[in-house]
């Protein structure tokens, strides 16, 4: 892999349910994409080699976000990019961790 993304989409002037309810559709879209990601209680890593595609991505689940209610988006965003070698995958981040 080539990079990585981590978003956090945080819906705003929502109850609970309704933010629940909207960050299930951005992951639903996520996972749509085809590419490796990894949800964690806070934000959703990704991971491919196409840069453009993972900033593509981050665009559509503000805009995914917005259109399933919330008026305002805020994303938090981590980028990782290594054009030779390539990056640290999720596996090899988090294994280690989950046995």
């Amino acid at each position: 892999m080539k990079a990585n993304i981590a978003i956090q989409i945080l819906p705003t002037g929502l109850n609970d349910a309704d933010t629940v309810r909207v960050v299930d559709e951005v992951i639903a879209y996520i996972q749509s994409t085809g590419l490796s990601y990894y949800v964690g209680p806070s934000e959703t890593s990704i991971e491919g080699d196409d840069l453009h595609q993972l900033v593509d991505i981050l665009e559509n689940c503000i805009r995914i976000a917005n259109k399933a209610g919330s008026e305002k988006v805020y994303a938090y965003t981590k980028l990782t990019y290594k054009s030779a070698g390539g990056v640290l995958t999720i596996d090899e981040k988090i294994t280690k961790h989950h046995q």
